[in-house]
């Protein structure tokens, strides 16, 4: 018993960019989408991450520019331990803070401070423009790293966002050519079976 022996595919590498009678226009098409998709992903979303990183720190730069340190006198005594139940804890514990603005205006409110200090102990806080108490602004490696971060999660989000725009349109070719060979099969389809018919 004759057994045919099996038939083994050999891929072409690259053959959307090579001369051949099979390659028709949507192929070229094609392989110029899948070219012009990966470098945009990769440049694309190299800018994205600098750019977000830029921003980043030129918000921490603002933002430590519209905030000034004070000092401040504790006019009750804080917990001795933080009593947040939340998953976030940084150590601290709020108290009631008062202090004089550079114009001489008194100021009271509330701030985080370390535990375990005692009412009229004098603390730094940190005040916007309107007088009220706000975060300590994140500067130095602390601003450098969250910057960098910052491009490090924007950088592949775009990437990925140009390389599904581009498997997208890729797909809608995919579909048209598709479509057209449906088309073509059906006006070639008859008349090869007539000339398969015809031999004998």
């Amino acid at each position: 018993m004759n057994r045919t022996p099996p038939t083994t595919v050999t891929r072409v590498r690259l053959w959307r960019w090579r001369r051949n009678p099979l390659r028709r226009h949507s192929d070229v098409v094609e392989a110029w989408i899948v070219l012009a998709t990966w470098v945009l992903a990769v440049l694309g979303g190299a800018v994205a991450g600098l750019l977000a990183a830029h921003s980043a720190d030129a918000a921490f730069t603002a933002r430590q520019a519209r905030v000034r340190a004070v000092s401040g006198v504790l006019t009750d005594t804080p917990a001795s331990a933080p009593t947040s139940g939340t998953g976030y804890d940084d150590g601290q514990v709020w108290a009631t803070v008062r202090w004089t603005d550079a114009h001489g205006t008194v100021h009271t409110d509330r701030a985080k401070v370390e535990p375990g200090a005692t009412t009229g102990s004098r603390v730094t806080v940190w005040t916007n423009p309107a007088g009220h108490v706000v975060s300590r602004p994140v500067t130095g490696a602390a601003a450098d790293l969250q910057a960098a971060l910052t491009g490090a999660l924007v950088a592949p989000s775009a990437g990925a966002a140009v390389w599904s725009a581009g498997w997208l349109l890729r797909t809608r070719l995919i579909r048209r050519r598709m479509a057209e060979w449906d088309e073509e099969w059906k006006q070639i389809g008859p008349r090869w079976g007539n000339f398969s018919g015809g031999r004998g």
